[in-house]
Formats: C-alpha cells, sequence, structure tokens
C-alpha cells in the first residue's frame, strides 16, 4: 500500500501513488488500518475517568466547567502541533517548538511591558498592533530560521532543531533577564485578555451562546485551513510526495529544499499564534516554561495517527490527539494523581501509538514469524 496523506489522502508525484515494496503480509491488519481509533480511544478515555472521578474523586470531571478547562488546554497544544503536523508528513521534527513558543511569547509579554500605554488610551491600538506584529514575527522568524538552515545545510532536522531549541530558550532567558515578564494587565486589550476565558459569563466568549473558548475556535477555523492547503493545493500534495520518499520527489521535479524551508515557516506561524493563546493564557512570559512543550506538540500528532517516518499525518487526528493528552491530564488531577504518574501515563501511550504506526508498515521479522 502507499503511504497516506493528510486524513487520509495522499498521491505521490508524476502523477502516481508513491509506494514502498513490501515483502511482508501484514496480519495486524485489523489492528492497524482502523481510522477512527484516536476518536474511539479519546471517547474511551473520557468514559474512563468520568467513571472513576464519580466513585473515587470529587465529580467534576463532567461538568461543563472543567470540559471548557480541557478544551482550552487542548487548544494551546492543537495550534502549534498543526504546524508541527505539516513538518512530520514532510519526513521532519521540530524539537524547537516549544522554546520557540515561549520565546516568543516572552517578546510578547516585553512589548506589552514596554512598548504600550493602556488599552483605554487614544493611540493605543497602534501600540498593541506594534506589540503584536514584534511578538509574532519572532515565532515566524524562528519557524524561518530552522527550515533555511535545514533545506541549505541538508542536515538532519533532528539536529538543527535539537540546536535550536537550546539557542532559543537562551534567547527567550536572555531578553528576559532570566525572569518572568509581567505586562501591566490595563495595558491588554478585552479581546486578549479573554481569548482562554472559561468562566461561565457568556459575555466573555466570541459565541457567548455555546460557551467555546475562543481558543478553541481559533484552533477549529486553522485546524480547517491546513487540512484545505494539504487536500486541495499542489503544495500540499508535494509535502506528502516529500514525506512519502524525497528523491522521487525530487527527481519528479519537485523543489524539496525550497518546499520544506516553506513548511518549516508556516510551522512558525502556528508557534506565533500558539505563543498568542499561552500569552493569553498566562499573562505573563516566562522562557522556561517551554521546556518540554515540544514533547506534547509532537505527541498530540503522534497520538492522531501521524507517521513520524514521514507522509501521513491528520489534522482533525491532531486535534483529538492534543484532546487525549489534556483530559488524561485533567483525569488525573481530578483523582489527586501526582504529575508524575500521568507523566507516565501518556508516555506508555505515545509508544503503543508509535508501536501500531510501526505495524502498519509489516510486522517486526520476529513477529512476522510467529504469525506466519
Amino acid at each position: 500500500m502507499g503511504r497516506r496523506g493528510i486524513d487520509g489522502g495522499g498521491t505521490g508525484c508524476c502523477g502516481r501513488t508513491m509506494t514502498e515494496n513490501q515483502t511482508r503480509p501484514n496480519k495486524l491488519h485489523w489492528l492497524t488500518s482502523f481510522r477512527h481509533g484516536p476518536t474511539l480511544a479519546l471517547l474511551a478515555i473520557i468514559a474512563l475517568f468520568a467513571l472513576l472521578d464519580w466513585q473515587f474523586g470529587s465529580g467534576r470531571f463532567f461538568s461543563p466547567r472543567n470540559a471548557r478547562v480541557i478544551v482550552n488546554s487542548a487548544a494551546l497544544i492543537a495550534v502549534p502541533a498543526l504546524g508541527m503536523t505539516m513538518i512530520i508528513i514532510a519526513g521532519g521534527i521540530d524539537l524547537s517548538a516549544g522554546t520557540a513558543l515561549t520565546l516568543s511569547g516572552t517578546a510578547l509579554a516585553i512589548a506589552f511591558r514596554d512598548y504600550t500605554i493602556p488599552a483605554d488610551q487614544a493611540g493605543a491600538a497602534t501600540w498593541i498592533a506594534a506589540a503584536l506584529a514584534l511578538g509574532l514575527g519572532v515565532g515566524i522568524l524562528c519557524g524561518l530560521v530552522n527550515g533555511l538552515i535545514i533545506s541549505l545545510t541538508e542536515m538532519v532536522p533532528f539536529i538543527v532543531t535539537l540546536g535550536t531549541m537550546t539557542i532559543f530558550l537562551g534567547l527567550g532567558q536572555v531578553i528576559a533577564d532570566e525572569s518572568t515578564v509581567y505586562p501591566e494587565s490595563g495595558h491588554l486589550p478585552d479581546w486578549l485578555r479573554y481569548l482562554c476565558y472559561t468562566g461561565s459569563n457568556s459575555d466573555h466568549y466570541w459565541l457567548g451562546f455555546l460557551h467555546i473558548p475562543s481558543s478553541a475556535l481559533i484552533a477549529i477555523v486553522l485546524g480547517l485551513l491546513v487540512a484545505a492547503v494539504m487536500h486541495f493545493t499542489v503544495f500540499g500534495r508535494n509535502v506528502v510526495a516529500i514525506g512519502s520518499n524525497a528523491s522521487t520527489a525530487r527527481l519528479c521535479g519537485i523543489r524539496v529544499g525550497w518546499t520544506t524551508a516553506l513548511v518549516y515557516a508556516l510551522a512558525g506561524i502556528f508557534v506565533a499564534v500558539g505563543a498568542l493563546l499561552y500569552f493569553a493564557n498566562v499573562k505573563n512570559g516566562n522562557p522556561s516554561d517551554g521546556t518540554g512543550k515540544e514533547l506534547e506538540i509532537i505527541a498530540a500528532v503522534v497520538l492522531g495517527g501521524g507517521s513520524l517516518s514521514g507522509g501521513r499525518g491528520s489534522v482533525l487526528g491532531t486535534i483529538i490527539g492534543a484532546l487525549i493528552i489534556k483530559t488524561i491530564s485533567s483525569g488525573c488531577t481530578m483523582l489527586s494523581i501526582p504529575n508524575t504518574y500521568t507523566h507516565i501515563i501518556i508516555g506508555v501511550i505515545i509508544i503503543i501509538a508509535v508501536l501500531i504506526d510501526g505495524l502498519r508498515n509489516g510486522a517486526p521479522k520476529w513477529l512476522f514469524d510467529r504469525l506466519r
């Protein structure tokens, strides 16, 4: 079978589907071909924690407020994970996403602290727009730097982004003077202060009658945009082709280096928007908060069915993956389970997801011999 693109699509260059010769029949097809696995996994996790919380906890897991908190927290991961989805489909990886996000968020906090005036004063909108442009520009620049280094040097993305991860962390600590940056709350416009609101006042929601956090609406709109690009544009098909087989894509005339650089630059936009949501949620900037965030972002893609070997990924799956991570975190909190055990649970689930992805390409020899 050929590699499948985003949400199950994916045709290769030269008008043909890219295929890989597989000499081993996959007798675990029943386990690896179930496209609705992430959705069912999410529903099962929700049901499990709801039951456990009703039996042993406070009974608040299934409350509307907790649902809004989970959705908002998932959106904070899902937005940068949408960019990571494109990177992983292209056969790359970005370990710097977490520190790039908090570097951008810290730049936003500094801009609002030092270069804006109270939001209710005349002319404040101009300063607010400049602060947003500065903060978001930092995130976009981080993605562009990654893309240019990878495409021009042809270095392994893992190594490049491992290096830039540390660089972005250091830059954040330098501009923040190794401290947390707190802007004046009066300098923030109302729409920004309530962007991640999860309370009961319907006036603070974009769609007040639905009580859906505005951050979640942003994630949905961006998700639809990414899906449209990947499904209906030549660029999207080229990304899938590169992730499936970069050498063949190059022979078919696809500009692999340029496309790769553009993918990372676009991912930087999603990191920048994620930084805006992060800043709106915590109302401060702390560059050290980015350590480990890249793992949650990558995990959301993998849990949603993305393949770390490239060529396959899903926008809907990524959003569901983010919901799975935050549902587990919320459920463990409700049951007073320490964070250390929460990390273990999520880690085990990620390993299982990667194992299933590996089985899609054929069972290992030792397992194949037993199934023969």
